[in-house]
């Protein structure tokens, strides 16, 4: 198995240690991991402050964020990744990044530029069924989009469990969820070639 640079990046509830847990996890399957704080050392106990924070710094400062807090490794081929918003964040900076080795995306999607074109970027998504900020028909639109940049696109959905149902400490946790989106996702880092 070939190591890993992995972007990343965190939800609206901001740099938790539950985001800290699974890099942990990540570098234990032995995986170079990095998590930039987008909200400077704000975290959030409900998502409804964590959004209201992230709409007052705006979406652009944020990716802005992001970009510089990627750009010293990106020469070296990152799989960026990422929570719910934090999944928004990668999806931008991968499709954006000639040099992404792939996208793991879990509780979250973002829009897909019309103009966006990767070759062959491995993705894998892992969402709630159903998620109150991920419908059905947003799901199938953004997979079919995701497809036409070129990108290998696999969907899992989870029955029955919350939004943001790898974090512990969040009532959106379902463990067994979490640990079979764990299980798929360090297997689909495996398959990833440096």
């Amino acid at each position: 198995m070939d190591v890993m640079n992995i972007m990343l990046f965190h939800s609206t509830y901001g740099l938790r240690p539950a985001v800290h847990a699974a890099a942990d996890r990540l570098r234990a399957a032995g995986h170079e991991v990095r998590v930039p704080d987008l909200f400077e050392g704000h975290t959030y106990d409900t998502v409804e402050e964590g959004m209201a924070f992230k709409d007052q710094v705006g979406k652009d400062e944020l990716l802005k964020r992001a970009v510089l807090a990627a750009a010293p490794y990106s020469d070296q081929g990152l799989v960026y990744a990422g929570f719910s918003f934090g999944a928004s964040v990668a999806q931008t900076l991968a499709l954006g990044d000639a040099k992404a080795r792939g996208l793991l995306m879990l509780h979250g999607t973002s829009d897909i530029a019309e103009n966006a074109s990767v070759d062959e970027l491995p993705v894998q998504l892992h969402v709630a069924d159903p998620d109150p900020f991920e419908s059905h028909d947003w799901l199938n639109s953004w997979y079919l989009q995701m497809q036409r940049t070129g990108a290998d696109v696999e969907v899992y959905r989870y029955p029955g469990a919350g939004h943001l149902f790898t974090d512990p400490e969040l009532p959106d946790y379902d463990e067994e969820s979490a640990e079979l989106a764990w299980k798929v996702g360090l297997g689909f880092l495996a398959t990833l070639q440096a």
